[in-house]
């Protein structure tokens, strides 16, 4: 059925991103204005969809026909149902929260409406990407947060390091789009098709031979590993830090990171058809997600903390698709949309409040002087830390009880292991973000100033997002899973087990949680120790597992030899050899033009009673 507030949530974002930047010009102070009520249009709209869909299943709308040739027909469709619902929401909601949280947090930059523009672009851009009802569709949403990615990281560009973050962001990307492409051909070429509700068809599905299901599916991973930053393409997340911190919640917590996980739910059809593919998904999580929670520890800047703790948790959510638990991995990605905005955005008052100052080294005792962003800080380091009845420990503890019960072949035998390791990353995320609350608001203050508290503007956002942290997994667990029953693998509900079942279920974030506090609070002398012991382990760790430098002397190195070896080639044997070829032949003709031009009457006139011979010759007919 098709309903035009379906367009209207795509369309206000993309009017507010024009309005924004022209009215912006000459008043900055309403871009950020009409950039929010843009984005609340939007949500309006989801909100009244969501609320559609009990008495149907599905809402759709075409924007345009687009691609028309021969039989095939692709118009510009978007299509909502409850899974694109859930993802709508949490752009939409989360998104509205991080815009009114700009308002305060750009206040003083003189670029506002191209900042504004840009958000509202990658929130238009989201949206079309969850609500495309085709493959191609989706890839223009999939571009188009690429391309808002590399201008919101790069927003202060005349910084060198910046810029070459967000061209870092747009090329890994672009590595990953190779295999959106690679799958989209496969699957057209099998199934004749490229509707996505078509590919979820076990009978369209069956066309698709063994050998090209299964390069399709990792085709599709690939693509996914790009945008939701799994190894080896993940180093380009933490240098997204170079945006403005408004930009890290965004990607991080609402919209593109988690692109990757509603790809592989979208498509669980295709991905799921060899049981290699989830298998090889899941070992890739497992390692993403160890590598990133072991870089975390290490940090001293308190964004690249939360940074890595992103790659880490989109570890977690690949994990439940590993083992076919999409409906898991995106109850995961909601509870982390409140977190993870709600940390960033903490940190972004902090940054704020502490003049432009990132190293948690140099912080200390906010507590005192900032006990909003304290109390919010708290509330998400809770919840990302698995203790019930905060958010993330339903969606946490669901994933890891999913990973004991995974049908697949290649899995089966690996379960414990694969539980035990997955427990242990909780452990080293609980860890870790108790010490960067230590770090940050206990103790005394170690920084220059005087750190005060951010304007109401930057704090309301922050602590409503506190709230849902707190209550938003209590809510969502007894629906969620029932309530994407229909397009996604069901899976049974995690039933909390009472008072016992939560201490049981929260232990080992509890257990992170001491071993920080004894290390930096209780028995500090004990840290030295235990760096002396494990150097080694601290020396790559902070290192950050060298992945820049292995991908530098293994891939890019070689590239740009290959590459300057291929350009001088080319400009020898194509740019020069062309020209001298030409030259000699320009020669050459200007040789035989001299000789005919001798200067005597007599030749002249040889050469024009031979040429109109020629002519009658050849255009006279022969009788």
């Amino acid at each position: 059925m098709e309903d035009i507030r379906l367009a209207l949530i795509v369309i206000a974002p993309l009017i507010g991103a024009v309005a924004s930047y022209v009215f912006g010009r000459v008043a900055p102070k309403l871009s950020g204005g009409i950039a929010s009520a843009a984005v609340a249009v939007s949500l309006f709209n989801v909100v009244s969809l969501w609320q559609g869909l009990g008495a149907q299943e599905s809402f759709s709308f075409i924007l345009s026909s687009w691609l028309s040739f021969a039989d095939v027909q692709l118009p510009l469709e978007i299509y909502f149902d409850k899974l694109s619902a859930v993802m709508c929401l949490v752009v939409t909601g989360v998104g509205l929260l991080i815009h009114l949280y700009s308002i305060g947090y750009m206040a003083e930059d003189e670029s506002r409406p191209r900042f504004f523009a840009y958000l509202n672009l990658f929130i238009a851009s989201m949206l079309i990407l969850v609500l495309g009802k085709s493959l191609p569709v989706i890839f223009i949403g999939w571009e188009g947060v690429g391309l808002c990615s590399y201008l919101l990281i790069g927003f202060w560009y005349t910084n060198p390091d910046f810029a070459s973050a967000g061209r870092k962001a747009f090329v890994m990307n672009r590595i990953g789009d190779l295999g959106f492409i690679v799958a989209m051909a496969i699957l057209y070429h099998a199934c004749g098709t490229l509707d996505v509700i078509a590919l979820s068809n076990p009978k369209i599905l069956a066309r698709i031979p063994s050998d090209l299901g299964y390069i399709a599916g990792i085709a599709l991973f690939l693509a996914a590993t790009g945008k939701s930053a799994q190894l080896p393409l993940f180093t380009w997340l933490p240098d997204a830090m170079a945006g403005p911190t408004p930009v890290s919640a965004l990607i991080h917590a609402a919209t593109m990171v988690t692109a990757g996980i509603y790809l592989m739910a979208r498509m669980f059809g295709v991905v799921g058809l060899d049981p290699l593919v989830p298998a090889i998904i899941l070992w890739t999580a497992l390692a993403t997600s160890a590598v990133a929670a072991l870089i975390a520890i290490s940090q001293n800047d308190i964004k690249k903390v939360l940074a890595y703790s992103t790659v880490s948790q989109l570890g977690f959510m690949f994990l439940a698709v590993g083992v076919g638990a999409y409906s898991v991995a995106l109850f995961h990605v909601v509870t982390h949309a409140f977190f993870k905005a709600c940390l960033f955005m903490s940190a972004g008052s902090v940054i704020h409040g502490c003049h432009h100052e990132q190293d948690m080294r140099r912080m200390g005792g906010l507590a005192r002087s900032m006990p909003l962003t304290c109390l919010s800080y708290g509330a998400a380091t809770l919840a990302i830390a698995g203790i019930a009845p905060f958010a993330g420990y339903f969606s946490k503890h669901a994933i890891l009880e999913s990973l004991a019960h995974t049908p697949n072949i290649y899995l089966h035998s690996f379960s414990g292991v694969i539980g035990l390791a997955a427990t242990a990353i909780a452990i080293c995320t609980a860890f870790y973000m108790t010490r960067s609350f230590i770090l940050t608001f206990m103790g005394s203050y170690r920084g220059e100033g005087h750190p005060h508290e951010a304007p109401m503007i930057m704090t309301a956002p922050v602590l409503l997002l506190a709230a849902l942290s707190v209550a938003g997994g209590l809510v969502l667990n007894p629906v969620f899973f029932h309530y994407l029953e229909g397009p996604l693998p069901p899976v049974q509900e995690h039933a909390s087990g009472g008072v016992i079942g939560f201490i049981f279920g929260s232990a080992p974030g509890l257990f992170g949680i001491l071993a920080a506090y004894t290390l930096f609070v209780l028995v500090p002398t004990l840290k030295d120790q235990v760096r002396k012991v494990l150097w080694i382990g601290e020396k790559i760790s902070a290192g950050k597992f060298f992945v820049d430098e292995i991908l530098e002397v293994t891939v890019i190195a070689p590239v740009r030899a290959l590459s300057v070896v291929v350009t001088q080639v080319l400009d020898r044997s194509v740019s020069l050899g062309s020209g001298e070829a030409i030259g000699g032949i320009s020669r050459a003709v200007g040789e035989l033009t001299c000789r005919a031009t001798t200067g005597q009457v007599s030749t002249y006139v040889l050469w024009i009673f031979a040429s109109a011979a020629l002519l009658l010759y050849v255009f006279l007919p022969v009788r």
